[in-house]
């Protein structure tokens, strides 16, 4: 079973919006969705609207909420010193997790990581694991 660990902008435009392609995350079997208490948060004071807010609370309650990341880079993933401090708890949080995956949308710091194993953790985008996923159900 995978564990997919979300980035807060994933957890963001599923919560955002009642149709995004992103929930089919939820809807997946095989899959165990893992975030942080660190993405929860800082979605939360992104979102404006109840409805968004409400949306948020039930997808994160069929999720494992961790409680975030202890301080420090873990010695087995050096190369998270590059990625912005407002970053590194993010992938520190899927290390510690036990994450089989990382899906973010950020390309920005996180890009140059997409398809790299870093502590263990396969750094993806949503729609990479999404169509991965898709071909290995087909047999591809």
């Amino acid at each position: 079973m995978d564990r997919v660990f979300l980035d807060a902008n994933v957890l963001f435009s599923a919560a955002y919006a009642p149709e995004n392609c992103f929930l089919e995350l939820w809807q997946r079997k095989g899959i165990r969705l893992l975030s942080s208490e660190y993405a929860v948060q800082e979605v939360k004071r992104n979102l404006t609207s109840d409805a968004c807010l409400k949306r948020l609370k039930r997808l994160a309650a069929i999720m494992e909420i961790g409680p975030g990341y202890a301080a420090g880079l873990p010695p087995e993933a050096p190369a998270i010193a590059n990625l912005p401090e407002k970053d590194q708890p993010i992938l520190v949080a899927a290390i510690n997790a036990r994450a089989t995956h990382l899906l973010t949308g950020d390309r920005r710091h996180f890009g140059e990581f997409y398809g790299r194993r870093i502590g263990g953790v396969l750094i993806q985008s949503p729609g990479q694991y999404l169509h991965n996923k898709s071909r290995r159900r087909k047999g591809v």
